[in-house]
C-alpha cells in the first residue's frame, strides 16, 4: 500500500480489526519512509457496478461519491459516524445485490432518500432539494408539507 503522504510503497500494517458491522477490515498502517500513520479499509466487492447517468453516459460506480453525497446531506447533523457508515454500507450492498452490473442514478438516489428519511428529516430534505431539483421556494414548501402530512403525499 502506497503512503498517501510521501508516496513510498514500503508501508507496514500495525493493527487490523473488523468494522462494527463486519463489512470491512480496518487496517492501521505506518510508512517506513516518512513515519506517517494512516488507515485503510478492505471491503468485499460483489461485482463491478456501472452507473448509467441521465444523459446516457456510463461511469464506474465510486463509493467515495456516494459517501460525499450522504455526508453533505448530513453535515452538521447530530448523527454518529458509525450510523452513517452503516447507511452507506447498506446502500452499496443493496446496489450490488440487485443482480445487475448497471444501475441508474435514479435508483441510487431513491436508496439514499429512503435511508436519509429514516435517519434524519433535515438531511432528507437537503438531499431531496438536489435530487428532486427544487427550483423555487414553493417546491420546498410542497415537499415539507408532504413530509408533515403523509396522507397528502402523492410521491416523495
Amino acid at each position: 500500500m502506497r503512503c498517501p503522504f510521501c508516496g513510498n510503497d514500503d508501508t507496514q500494517v500495525k493493527d487490523s480489526r473488523p468494522t462494527e458491522d463486519n463489512s470491512a477490515i480496518r487496517r492501521r498502517r505506518s510508512c517506513n519512509g516518512c513515519g506517517a500513520r494512516f488507515t485503510t479499509f478492505e471491503r468485499v466487492q460483489l461485482r463491478e457496478l456501472v452507473v448509467a447517468k441521465k444523459n446516457g453516459k456510463k461511469v464506474p460506480f465510486e463509493r467515495v461519491k456516494l459517501e460525499r453525497s450522504v455526508n453533505l446531506a448530513l453535515r452538521k447533523r447530530p448523527i454518529e459516524e458509525n450510523r452513517i457508515e452503516l447507511l452507506i454500507n447498506g446502500i452499496v450492498r443493496q446496489l450490488e445485490s440487485l443482480g445487475e452490473s448497471e444501475v441508474q442514478t435514479e435508483d441510487i438516489g431513491k436508496l439514499i432518500m429512503e435511508g436519509l428519511k429514516n435517519m434524519d428529516t433535515v438531511a432528507y430534505v437537503r438531499y431531496a432539494s438536489v435530487y428532486k431539483d427544487f427550483r423555487e421556494a414553493q417546491d420546498f414548501e410542497k415537499f415539507v408539507e408532504q413530509i408533515a402530512d403523509p396522507t397528502t403525499s402523492k410521491k416523495t
